[in-house]
């Protein structure tokens, strides 16, 4: 492994931007601007996650590197307009994570996690306010948040304000109501189900979140299992020469269970 500085290699990717961006440059890059590179700022976040999630170093490492290289081209077109120089955007990074951590950073002493996360949240609010917002609870949640991510930060911040349920049974006999509503608003029309299923949701985010469990990354674990399953389902087909579309449900459950059979067999092996 390399153990050469990373200032190093930080200064040989800005110097590929300069070169991307300048008079002899690609003509793509030139034409950039923040707000036409936003969107691709959720895309590397999300291929990063995916990476990560894989477990394969060698993509984790290639993906990291295009956030970081997308990061330091937005600092780059800041720069440009005047806005604000990569350095002003990292030092006011470490001074917000200094002042967050008063108990590592100054004399501040806390009991448990929970006081520790309280406080984090009363700095967030003063912050807020200090910087003319609102001040209220979620005045910073981003917009743009994967709903089930959202949720879990909705209710990861009213839990260190004291607003949720005392104890785990309570929104697990939650769950179960909202599971009775979904299906008693079916006789009410579409949209009334869709607000039931919504609520369900919800309440079960906040039933994973209190077990440690976050529902986005639970379910993204659940979608690569199908889908890895459902290629084992067509790959046994076409190597028994069948039509897997053609398939009856049936026959489709039969290969669906073969396949669960061989992952356990290779889990136990």
């Amino acid at each position: 492994m390399k153990t050469a500085s990373p200032h190093a290699s930080l200064d040989a990717l800005l110097d590929v931007i300069e070169r991307l961006i300048g008079p002899d440059g690609c003509n793509w890059d030139k034409e950039q601007t923040p707000e036409s590179l936003a969107d691709y700022c959720i895309e590397e976040s999300c291929e990063l996650v995916a990476a990560i999630r894989s477990g394969k170093l060698r993509d984790v490492r290639e993906e990291l590197g295009d956030l970081f290289f997308l990061l330091l081209f937005l600092s780059r077109l800041y720069a440009d307009r005047g806005s604000f120089t990569l350095q002003d955007a990292l030092e006011s990074s470490a001074e917000k994570m200094i002042r967050r951590h008063p108990h590592v950073f100054g004399n501040t002493r806390f009991n448990n996690k929970e006081e520790q996360l309280r406080a984090w949240e009363r700095i967030k609010l003063h912050e807020k306010t200090a910087g003319e917002e609102s001040g209220k609870l979620f005045a910073g949640l981003p917009a743009g948040l994967p709903a089930l991510i959202k949720a879990y930060r909705i209710h990861s911040k009213a839990a260190r304000v004291g607003f949720t349920w005392p104890e785990d049974e309570e929104v697990e006999r939650q769950v179960e109501a909202e599971w009775l509503e979904f299906l008693d608003a079916g006789r009410q029309g579409r949209d009334a189900q869709s607000r039931e299923l919504g609520d369900l949701l919800f309440t079960l985010v906040e039933l994973g979140r209190r077990k440690g469990i976050k529902a986005n990354e639970a379910l993204d674990h659940t979608l690569l299992r199908f889908l890895a399953r459902f290629t084992a389902m067509e790959e046994l087909a076409r190597a028994r020469g069948l039509d897997f579309a053609a398939l009856s449900l049936d026959d489709k459950d039969t290969l669906w269970n073969e396949v669960k059979a061989q992952e356990s067999a290779q889990a136990q092996g």
